[in-house]
């Protein structure tokens, strides 16, 4: 039995190539390439200089793909502390100085983060992708995801993502933000969220 550790690669930019860890499957599901080429497809050059805030982070790997093309810095909160741990260790194969990671509840820390970041003239965007609600307890993650979306008071908000599973009936307005489409990869999701000027 090969007792080798999940791990994923940086798919473009000036990291392209290096390869990231990934958290037990048991914990965290990775996104899978082909959504996440999608999303970094439809960003294309967005990406440069825009603050990237990944929410339920697991290994990273989206957020670090961003850094990798360019943005200004990241922001990454994970509850989990052996994905944390990862986390911390995949930081250190892109750019730790344009990292900052946070271990904790994300409905606690994004909202502070968000909060921090209201005044700056830098340009957000949010990466929200929760666990899948098959797991015991997280019968209300999304609900609390929408809430936390709907609860967002900053415009320097220049795109918001929600990862989901296809299923999933996603609102057209939550708070400040209008639904702009979604994008189905067989289970999962991609919902772009755009602030409504």
């Amino acid at each position: 039995m090969k007792n080798s550790k999940p791990t994923t690669k940086i798919i473009a930019g000036k990291f392209k190539g290096k390869i990231l860890e990934l958290p037990s499957l048991d914990v965290t599901r990775s996104s899978k390439a082909r959504l996440k080429e999608s999303f970094f497809n439809v960003l294309q050059f967005d990406i440069c200089d825009k603050v990237f805030i990944e929410s339920f982070a697991g290994s990273g790997s989206i957020g670090l793909e961003a850094i990798s093309r360019d943005a200004k810095k990241a922001y990454f909160v994970e509850l989990d502390k052996n994905s944390y741990k990862i986390l911390i260790k995949n930081c250190k194969v892109t750019d730790p100085n344009k990292c900052q990671t946070f271990l904790g509840d994300t409905f606690v820390q994004t909202p502070a983060i968000l909060e921090n970041l209201r005044d700056s003239s830098d340009e957000l965007i949010l990466y929200i992708d929760p666990p899948f609600d098959y797991r015991e307890g997280m019968e209300e993650i999304y609900e609390k995801s929408f809430e936390m979306i709907k609860n967002i008071k900053n415009e320097n908000i220049f795109l918001i993502v929600v990862e989901h599973v296809s299923t999933l009936e996603i609102p057209e307005v939550l708070g400040n933000f209008q639904l702009q489409r979604t994008k189905k990869f067989g289970k999962s999701s991609l919902s772009y969220f755009e602030y409504i000027k």
